[in-house]
């Protein structure tokens, strides 16, 4: 056996923890680029602590989901600005975006030249300046990711930036920092979090470390993100939520995704829909189809075991099987109003040109069957 395990430098979760980030930061650098969402409504707690130390900070605003246009804007902002670290606060998308502004200031050349599939995929060989990532939604995991998903507009598709040097120098989880987010991002980015619990638990990658966190994270969401939906002060609720986002996370950083991730990168790049949305909708779509298909041709039939204990873990039923735990996912995305894909402008026109795109991405390949085209188009009309 023979794994990796890498995450950020240091983790500070706790409720409040938004309040110490002043002395956290300050001898990382004291010229922030601050990276942060279009309406920055959560920063407030962050602000002050960071100019008591001292820190000069330049805001740099993040509108949806970042594309090339929007991280090379970053960049230049920060090299104007002559900063030395990177702060970014927000959803996925916003500490997505600081990562790649953190580590193309000591990286020199075109971003495409290290863009997976659409680019040259050139390694980035120097670490990025401190960075550090404070997220306000429970969902992404990308404050302990090295990754950061970039759209390239101009060819419809998402990929990744991709280094072991974008792991994050500090990450802060806050769950009071995700109180105030409506029911119908909880709904998405929860989803989103069990998604990457669920897909790298039954990867072809998976390790003992990613399946132990891949266990706990699934219990936590199971049980409180209903809660969270409904309630979104309830303190408890949110705790679990962010910590089944930040094992999300260390998982799907260190083993592999799976058909949701797969197909969820065609379909973000090519319709204005929100990434934990797009989970969300084909989450228990794929595990139906994996499992099915796994039985059909009688393939890895040790992973079969996995399917059990999700359910189990979903259900909290110790006898629970596979089924049950499928239904359970169903059920639960129509208690969280899960919106089909079509809301968002999908038609069956469009599946074709998603399947092959869906094909060529990296998380497919972790994904525990080959789907053929036929599996992976009933996937999608069956979402939209």
């Amino acid at each position: 056996m023979r794994f990796e395990f890498a995450t950020a430098t240091r983790i500070l979760f706790g409720q409040g923890t938004i309040k110490e980030c002043g002395l956290l930061v300050r001898p990382l650098g004291d010229r922030a680029l601050l990276v942060l969402g279009k309406s920055g409504e959560r920063i407030s707690p962050l602000i002050e602590p960071l100019r008591e130390s001292g820190i000069a900070i330049s805001e740099f605003r993040v509108s949806g989901e970042p594309t090339v246009e929007t991280i090379m804007a970053g960049l230049e902002h920060a090299q104007v600005e002559a900063c030395n670290l990177v702060i970014g606060i927000g959803g996925g998308s916003v500490i997505d975006a600081g990562k790649a502004i953190a580590v193309l200031m000591t990286n020199p050349g075109p971003i495409h030249d290290y863009l997976e599939v659409v680019g040259s995929g050139k390694q980035l060989i120097h670490p990025s300046i401190p960075y550090i990532a404070i997220p306000t939604t429970a969902g992404a995991g990308s404050e302990v990711t090295r990754n950061s998903v970039i759209t390239v507009a101009k060819k419809h598709v998402k990929v990744s930036l991709r280094s072991a040097w974008m792991l994050p120098r500090l990450a802060i989880v806050d769950p009071e920092l995700t109180y105030s987010l409506p029911p119908e991002i909880t709904a998405a980015t929860g989803l989103d979090a069990l998604t990457q619990l669920i897909e790298p638990f039954l990867s072809t990658a998976p390790n003992p470390m990613t399946d132990a966190i891949c266990r706990e994270g699934m219990r936590r969401v199971s049980r409180s993100l209903r809660s969270a939906y409904q309630d979104g002060d309830d303190p408890h609720a949110r705790e679990d939520m962010a910590i089944g986002s930040l094992l999300g996370g260390m998982a799907l950083a260190n083993a592999k995704l799976g058909a949701v991730h797969g197909f969820a990168s065609s379909i973000g790049g090519k319709f204005s829909a929100p990434h934990g949305a797009i989970c969300a909708r084909l989450l228990p779509l794929v595990v139906k189809n994996n499992l099915e298909a796994i039985q059909a041709r009688a393939a890895q039939p040790t992973i079969l075991g996995r399917f059990d204990e999700i359910a189990r873990l979903l259900t909290g039923d110790p006898a629970a099987r596979a089924e049950a735990g499928i239904n359970w996912l169903f059920e639960l995305g129509a208690a969280l109003k899960v919106p089909p894909l079509a809301t968002y402008g999908l038609a069956r026109s469009d599946i074709p040109e998603i399947i092959v795109q869906a094909k060529s991405a990296s998380s497919m390949k972790g994904n525990p069957i080959g789907l053929s085209d036929a599996e992976l188009s009933r996937i999608v009309e069956l979402a939209l």
